[in-house]
């Protein structure tokens, strides 16, 4: 039996060497042709390119409000696309526009203009204020009434009251900070009704317009002015009243 397989095993040797033999001759064959490495090259470059493609695109991939199981409502949706950040303006706000301090403008003058440096000579020697011998430069406006008669002082804008004060010669005043970049200030007025520190609307009524001493000639009036709160400097205020209508 032993003999047998022995015979067996000697006549099969033969047949498994040469089988081997074959297939490495194939490969050799196979390898010889000049496509074989390109080919396996762009086939390891296209599964290489199909690996990044379907890891990025799972890095892409965000978990959603529904996946979490979070149902927001309309109303907190709508709110989302409304709210502004502290100091923000909305995008539908739309800015205030300033409006002459008396309720109706029909009944009061300019008695005394604005000393601007590009008028005639005529208008700007009617913007001089003579104070103790001395010539100054109007720098606002002056309101009085056609019948001489005192009238309401209305905000110009809406804004915090940055000052009140009572001085001996501009008369009983009232500073207000408006979020434009603008400061108004009412001068010459009797009867105060706001204080500092309070926030006003547009056309609240804050005095009454009265009498000071450095523009004694002009009567019952209101020295209405304008200024930029980055430098202080004077603006003339019809050119702002005039622009919004």
């Amino acid at each position: 039996m032993n003999d047998q397989n022995k015979g067996f095993q000697k006549e099969e040797a033969p047949k498994t060497a040469q089988g081997a033999q074959s297939t490495t001759s194939t490969w050799k064959r196979l390898l010889a042709k000049k496509w074989v490495f390109p080919a396996t090259y762009m086939a390891a470059a296209a599964i290489i390119l199909t690996l990044m493609w379907v890891y990025q695109d799972a890095g892409k991939k965000t978990v959603s409000e529904a996946d979490l199981g979070i149902k927001v409502s309309s109303s907190d949706k709508a709110t989302d696309t409304t709210k502004a950040p502290d100091g923000a303006v909305a995008v539908n706000a739309q800015t205030e526009t300033i409006q002459w301090p008396v309720k109706d403008r029909t009944m009061v003058e300019v008695s005394i203009p604005f000393y601007d440096t590009n008028a005639t000579k005529e208008v700007k020697q009617t913007a001089m204020i003579q104070y103790n011998d001395q010539l100054t430069p109007h720098t606002a406006i002056d309101l009085k009434a056609k019948d001489g008669a005192a009238f309401d002082v209305l905000a110009a804008l809406s804004g915090k009251v940055t000052a009140v004060e009572q001085n001996p010669v501009v008369g009983n005043l009232v500073e207000i900070t408006h979020s434009n970049g603008l400061i108004s200030i009412y001068q010459s007025l009797s009867e105060v009704k706001v204080a500092k520190g309070a926030e006003v609307k547009k056309g609240d009524i804050i005095a009454k317009a009265g009498r000071n001493e450095f523009e004694k000639e002009d009567g019952v009036h209101l020295h209405f002015e304008v200024r930029q709160v980055s430098d202080n400097a004077a603006v003339n205020p019809e050119t702002l009243l005039n622009a919004k209508q």
